[in-house]
């Protein structure tokens, strides 16, 4: 392989990918992947770029995207050795579909408000995806992270009819599943317990579709501050002489709601 150009086009990315992948010389750890091999690397660097975008940290956006850019690339070089299809075809595919699902934007029709683009851009998914046995609900991926996946079935539902009125019903919902929870853990299995615990966080991924939040948001923002105010708490403690492992749950209690005050302030 030449070497590439020092403006690095995405001809050169190809071309690298390729070389990696050649049986005669390529590398051996991308000789040996297939495409479920590189599916969990796939989700990981959505989640970086994403990540990166929560921190606001431009340089690691920057440095992300490329990873994250290789991965159709590197899916798109093993479906072109079978000879299924190659990353031309990938861009061609996108492109024809983002110029067809925005027609306010190159044709004729008129969309003046982003809720005009939405009802455009599902009527025009629907004409693609013409079946008879088609459900409202298809095109939710399983693949999805579960409270993800809840938000966008409610959604598709929500579309045809299948709603709550409003947030306060919801809430009502919570409490009736948080009463089935109670009984469950009185004397239900571990299968019922486990229904129920479902319910419940289906039911809040619905509250947090209403309030139109994002439910994976929300929870990661809880786990950094839950790590935040115990590292606090681990730290007020060591600076006592107090073994986190010694520490009475009311010491640990009193920390905590310092590390709430501290943060309030």
């Amino acid at each position: 392989m030449n070497k590439p150009s020092n403006k690095h086009p995405i001809e050169d990315l190809i071309a690298v990918m390729a070389a990696l992948r050649n049986p005669d010389g390529g590398c051996p750890w991308d000789l040996q992947q297939n495409f479920k091999t590189i599916a969990p690397y796939t989700i990981e660097e959505a989640y970086e770029v994403a990540d990166a975008i929560e921190r606001n940290n431009m340089n690691d956006l920057r440095e992300e995207l490329g990873d994250l850019l290789l991965q159709p690339i590197y899916h798109a070089q093993m479906a072109a050795e079978d000879n299924l299809f190659t990353i031309e075809d990938v861009i061609r595919d996108i492109t024809e579909k983002m110029i067809s699902r925005h027609p306010h934007v190159f044709g004729d029709h008129d969309a003046q408000t982003p809720e005009d683009v939405n009802k455009i851009w599902d009527e025009r998914k629907k004409a693609e995806k013409s079946d008879q046995n088609a459900s409202a609900l298809d095109g939710v991926t399983k693949a999805l992270p579960a409270l993800l996946r809840a938000k966008k079935l409610q959604k598709k539902a929500a579309k045809v009819g299948f709603e709550w009125p409003g947030p306060a019903q919801v809430l009502d919902k919570l409490e009736e599943e948080l009463g089935e929870m109670r009984e469950a853990l009185a004397s239900g299995t571990l299968e019922q317990k486990t229904d129920e615990l479902g319910d419940l966080l289906f039911v809040l991924a619905n509250l947090a579709r209403m309030l139109d939040i994002n439910p994976e948001t929300a929870l990661r923002e809880c786990n950094d501050k839950f790590e935040r105010r115990f590292r606090g708490l681990e730290k007020e403690l060591k600076q006592k002489s107090i073994d986190l492992k010694d520490a009475s749950l009311k010491q640990m209690e009193q920390e905590w709601v310092k590390q709430k005050q501290k943060e309030h302030r």
